[in-house]
């Protein structure tokens, strides 16, 4: 798939002949590239409905979708750091932090450029719904202030859980998806600061997501999952 999972489409079971159709049932494990242990699911039997409009069909059980979570998560691929350096246009500060809470100001009377490390803390748990999935994800993000010697001081650390949606389409034989995010909740799991309100950050936060996370995670859905 890229250069974090692979994925195996070979056959279960010698292809079923019928009169009006041929039926495969192809494996569809998503593993972390170079490691085939086997993912922590079960594959549950499936059917696909008799239908007679197209000459091809071809469905994908929420095992795959399990499997694909599993590998990208083993893989590191729901950690992302975000910076100055590495988004030209990121320039929040811990003065900008510290108009909203001012235990932050108290704490970095100078500003300094800011560093957040996202990552997911469990599996993302993936849910299959018509046409899309939605996405459980357990994570936390730590706030970084960045000193001039390029040495980082921890802020703080908050709890994150996201509710997200994938909608699915297929594009030049490959399946793809769209991420959608429903919605977010905060709670402050650590703090060099001192304890504050996690709610005066729910703007910016959600902010961050949406105009740094979200559109990473898009760019790489659309690169598309290769259909057997």
């Amino acid at each position: 798939i890229d250069d974090l999972a692979e994925v195996d489409y070979s056959l279960n079971s010698l292809p079923a002949v019928f009169q009006p159709f041929i039926d495969l049932d192809l494996k569809g494990i998503v593993y972390p590239a170079g490691n085939y242990t086997g993912p922590p699911y079960v594959a549950a039997p499936f059917t696909i409905p008799d239908q007679s409009d197209s000459m091809l069909h071809l469905a994908f059980s929420e095992y795959f979708f399990q499997t694909s979570s599993f590998a990208y998560y083993t893989a590191g691929a729901f950690s992302i750091t975000i910076a100055e350096e590495t988004c030209s246009y990121f320039n929040i500060s811990t003065e900008t932090f510290g108009s909203i809470i001012p235990e932050v100001a108290k704490y970095s009377v100078t500003p300094y450029p800011v560093m957040l490390k996202l990552m997911a803390t469990e599996i993302p748990i993936i849910s299959l719904e018509q046409d899309s999935f939605t996405v459980e994800i357990q994570g936390s993000m730590e706030v970084f202030a960045v000193l001039p010697d390029s040495t980082t001081q921890s802020l703080f650390t908050m709890n994150i859980a996201a509710n997200t949606s994938i909608a699915l389409n297929i594009f030049d034989q490959k399946l793809m998806g769209s991420l959608c995010l429903n919605r977010l909740q905060f709670s402050l799991a650590h703090s060099n600061v001192g304890f504050f309100e996690i709610s005066l950050l729910e703007n910016i936060l959600s902010y961050i997501l949406q105009t740094e996370v979200i559109p990473s995670a898009n760019a790489k859905l659309s690169k598309g999952f290769p259909l057997p």
